[in-house]
């Protein structure tokens, strides 16, 4: 046994140096030939000095003023980082740019070219790319197979950063592509701007263009950082013996497939290839050819009971038993017979061991995964806030049938797997899904994004403030899923969007009418009050806002979105938290003292009226300084009886004078800088429903201005 297991270490030795061996022949120069150049082999036909190449198009000279040693092409004196047998280079090749100074100046110019008529450039592995926020690339080369000019180019274009986050894929954003089409050699390249990066140049000063390997450059908004730093990419080129095909070279005296080897007619290029046998390796252009492989020394390479009934032939090999080959006749049929039924006996004791083991396995697969899926589920449930979500229901003494509670599959199925067509809204805490349940009842499904502690905190705070309130114009929740990675609430569907779609429509024929704009401002506003005066405990909501009220189909309010609330204890009338709200609702005294009163919803609704009575946002960054918070603006306009000049449209043509006048006088002081002498939100909702029951003249009668 020590013998037998001693002549098998000697065999597998001798056959990893045979390996050893072939890949050397792979990759070996002409005899006397130095085949290296820093960390890379350098194959025949490509050589480093005279003889030792195939022709003058193969050379690559040597570098050795650096170190490492770097191997370059001769024409362009660019370094070559990879050479196969296969047909194939890689290079480093300059990159393209066109830089500038902040004040459109020229500050950086670079137009590459390509000299290389043996090579062409690689179509299937490389691709034209431009980076840049304000990019127009071209390229033009010559193609082979007609001598005609190839010309293309692309536009990349963007204003911020935000968009590049959005969308790394090179797709127009900072980035275009087009493909290399077959046969291009002798490239040109450009690169310039539309506005000389005036528009873009804090973030972007440089426009790039290269010929790059794909696989190996991948956009992202770093991209910009790296280019800048960057001389050269990777690059990869096609090559081939000659411009004749096979059938036309294999007569010629200079024909450079040898010994073992075959020859074919590679894409993208003219000329040929060569490449060894099936069951030789080496390298086919070496003057000694191909060497035979000895399958016999490999079992993956055989199909013979052992190395010992393998017999090695040129280019394959046989199987033989006691006498003779397997298939020769009458020579020993009786001994291979008598081999193959013990082999049949082996192979069918073994197919019994391993379908025992395979039944076991697979019994042993399915309890793991069972196992493993019920303590994901309960680690999702413990990570999402289910222990929470129970102490804090027990605290506030709500019963857990409350909120019914979904399962993970229920809620995919009803979205389709959360498919993109499905959103219905985005906001800072997650995604919103329109889904359809097994009953038929239409949902919407409230999915976080991946949380943290904070962010699960947000999540059950929602869920305890949706148990405490019972009101007809608050979005009612229907239940919660928790063994999800990220947690699920799952809310009645409000289907005609939010109310600030209504109001900042484009289109403004289809903005909604003055009498419906007073009824969802009741609406709304009897909610507050509810949430203040009426829950049984007060709550603040914290983030009130056009886009957290929602309408049905009859226009009817919904206030959504509870997940910055808080709830005030009853011996508290003002709470201690971190600032938190919507630029342009946020109230300014809360701003300032991080005290939180409900008296900061009564300054958030008032810009709401606000948008209800002028149709314009919050806060814009276009426009003069003094315009861009409409609240402010709104107050200093009113202050200087210029009302019916910023009144939206619809609502100057159709509201009654008084009725207009009443709602922006209580809008005024709803956005008093001091919360003391902001009315209650009680008492806004009382203003608003006495104001709905005003019967005045239309304003066009009081108004002649406008």
């Amino acid at each position: 046994m020590a013998t037998l297991a001693l002549v098998r270490t000697l065999q597998l030795i001798l056959f990893n140096c045979l390996l050893a061996a072939g890949e050397s022949v792979a990759s070996q120069a002409l005899p006397g030939c130095k085949d290296e150049c820093g960390n890379l082999s350098i194959p025949y036909p490509f050589g480093m000095t005279p003889g030792c190449y195939l022709n003058e198009s193969f050379l690559i000279t040597c570098n050795t003023s650096v170190n490492p040693h770097r191997p370059q092409l001769v024409n362009g004196n660019l370094e070559v980082t990879s050479v196969t047998l296969e047909g194939q280079v890689e290079i480093l090749h300059y990159v393209a740019k066109d830089c500038y100074n902040r004040n459109g100046t020229t500050a950086d110019r670079n137009f590459p070219q390509l000299r290389t008529a043996m090579f062409t450039i690689s179509n299937d592995r490389n691709k034209f790319i431009a980076v840049g926020c304000d990019t127009k690339a071209q390229i033009w080369a010559e193609r082979e197979h007609n001598n005609n000019t190839y010309f293309t180019g692309c536009m990349a274009y963007c204003e911020k950063t935000d968009a590049l986050h959005l969308n790394d894929s090179c797709s127009g954003v900072g980035c275009c592509q087009v493909s290399i089409p077959s046969g291009l050699k002798n490239l040109n390249m450009s690169v310039s701007s539309y506005y000389n990066h005036t528009r873009v140049w804090d973030f972007n000063p440089c426009s790039y263009a290269f010929v790059v390997d794909e696989s190996k450059f991948s956009f992202s908004d770093k991209s910009f950082g790296e280019l800048a730093h960057k001389e050269f990419l990777p690059m990869a080129l096609d090559w081939a013996i000659g411009n004749e095909p096979c059938n036309v070279s294999e007569h010629k005296p200079d024909y450079a497939c040898k010994r073992s080897s075959i020859c074919y007619n590679p894409e993208n290029r003219s000329g040929y290839l060569c490449k060894c046998k099936d069951g030789y390796n080496g390298n086919p252009y070496h003057p000694d050819g191909c060497e035979d492989i000895d399958e016999c020394k490999d079992s993956s390479l055989h199909n013979c009971i052992s190395e010992r009934n393998c017999f090695n032939t040129p280019g394959s090999y046989k199987c033989f038993c006691t006498k003779g080959f397997y298939g020769d006749g009458e020579k020993d049929r009786k001994g291979c017979m008598r081999n193959q039924a013990n082999v049949i006996k082996i192979s069918i004791v073994i197919g019994l061991c391993v379908l025992v083991v395979i039944v076991g396995s697979s019994w042993l697969f399915f309890i793991n995964k069972k196992r493993k899926l019920l303590n994901m589920k309960k680690k999702f449930f413990k990570q999402n806030g289910g222990l929470l979500l129970q102490q804090e229901l027990h605290e506030q003494r709500v019963s857990t049938e409350t909120v019914k509670i979904f399962t993970a599959e229920a809620l995919k199925n009803a979205t389709k797997n959360y498919d993109e067509s499905q959103i219905i809204g985005k906001g800072g805490f997650g995604t919103v899904y329109k889904g359809i349940l097994k009953n038929g009842t239409e949902v919407a499904i409230k999915k976080s994004k991946v949380v943290d502690q904070s962010q699960i905190k947000q999540f059950i705070n929602e869920v305890i403030i949706l148990t405490q309130i019972n009101h007809r114009n608050v979005v009612k929740l229907l239940g919660c899923c928790l063994e999800t990675e990220v947690p699920l609430l799952v809310y009645e569907l409000v289907s005609n969007g939010t109310l600030s779609k209504h109001i900042h429509c484009e289109d403004k024929a289809f903005s909604i009418s003055w009498g419906i704009r007073l009824r969802i401002a009741t609406e709304s506003a009897q909610v507050l009050s509810y949430l203040h005066s009426a829950a049984s405990i007060p709550i603040i909501h914290r983030d009130v806002k056009p886009t957290n009220i929602l309408l049905d189909d009859n226009y009817t309010a919904k206030v959504s979105d509870f997940g910055a609330s808080r709830l005030v204890p009853m011996d508290q009338t003002q709470l201690s938290t971190m600032v938190q709200g919507t630029l342009g609702y946020l109230d300014p005294e809360y701003l300032c003292t991080a005290q939180l009163t409900e008296k900061s919803d009564v300054y958030s609704f008032g810009v709401v009226l606000v948008e209800l009575l002028t149709g314009k946002t919050a806060h814009s960054f276009e426009g003069p300084e003094e315009e861009r918070n409409l609240a402010n603006h709104f107050v200093l306009w009113l202050k200087n009886d210029r009302l019916f000049e910023i009144l939206d449209n619809k609502v100057a043509k159709e509201g009654a004078v008084e009725q207009i006048k009443e709602v922006a006088k209580l809008a005024k002081k709803c956005l008093n800088v001091k919360g003391e002498e902001r009315p209650s939100m009680k008492e806004v909702a009382q203003v608003l429903e006495d104001v709905r029951r005003l019967r005045c003249e239309h304003p066009w009668a009081e108004v002649a201005v406008n």
